[in-house]
């Protein structure tokens, strides 16, 4: 028969190999198995203690927290996974609304056709005067828009496809920059750029969604919905 050390009150190898089983037995990864194992743990130390050296009460009631600390935490990790389970579903339904749609992401990229095009900018903080300056292919300036005074935060903007000196440009993509000051001091400014969402991905991080040629953002990137 399996010994037990009388003065500590603690199992011998042969009790703990016939709990753990013998072979290495795979172990279940749910945590009832744990919660189990713990409790024959328990059991067999009880059957084998020192009647003249009993486990102290103390001792046994802490065992007993230890484990419905353990269960309790396991109960609440599975609820949390389902709360983020059902959350990155609703995320799902909402963004599925955006296809097809046009958003305002973060990007340089312009493109006209026709009368005109759209984009937009971003400041960090307000700004005195804030500039959008107009590239063409070849790295050439067709135009510097003015904006004038704008508050922090995302903003759009649109051009109506002439140069400097007042003639319209040919379609095609362009590219901006933005130059934004408050006083004689530089205001961390990016540019926005318009992208139409073309499906939904859901991901191990989340739902994204798939802008096409401009890859995938979050729904968090989007500062726009157009």
């Amino acid at each position: 028969m399996a010994s037990v050390n009388a003065s500590s009150n603690t199992l011998s190898p042969e009790v703990l190999s016939a709990i753990n089983g013998a072979g290495g037995t795979t172990r279940a990864s749910a945590a009832v198995d744990g919660q189990d194992r713990f409790l024959m743990l328990l059991t067999t130390q009880l059957k084998n203690q020192d009647p003249l050296n009993p486990m102290d009460n103390a001792q046994m009631t802490s065992q007993l927290a230890q484990i419905s600390t353990v269960d309790g935490i396991n109960k609440l990790n599975a609820t949390l996974e389902k709360l983020v389970g059902s959350q990155q579903g609703s995320e799902a339904l909402q963004a599925a609304a955006l296809v097809g749609r046009d958003v305002l992401v973060e990007g340089r990229n312009l493109q006209i056709a026709g009368a005109g095009a759209s984009a937009g900018i971003e400041l960090a903080s307000a700004a005195d005067n804030v500039a959008v300056n107009i590239v063409d292919a070849n790295g050439l300036a067709v135009r510097t828009l003015s904006l004038g005074a704008l508050d922090a935060g995302a903003h759009r903007f649109d051009w109506d496809g002439k140069s400097g000196s007042g003639a319209q440009v040919a379609d095609g993509a362009y590219t901006i920059t933005v130059q934004a000051l408050k006083g004689n001091a530089a205001v961390v400014a990016s540019p926005l750029q318009i992208s139409r969402v073309t499906s939904v991905v859901r991901e191990t991080s989340g739902v994204s969604l798939d802008l096409g040629a401009q890859g995938r953002i979050g729904l968090a990137d989007v500062k726009e919905i157009l």
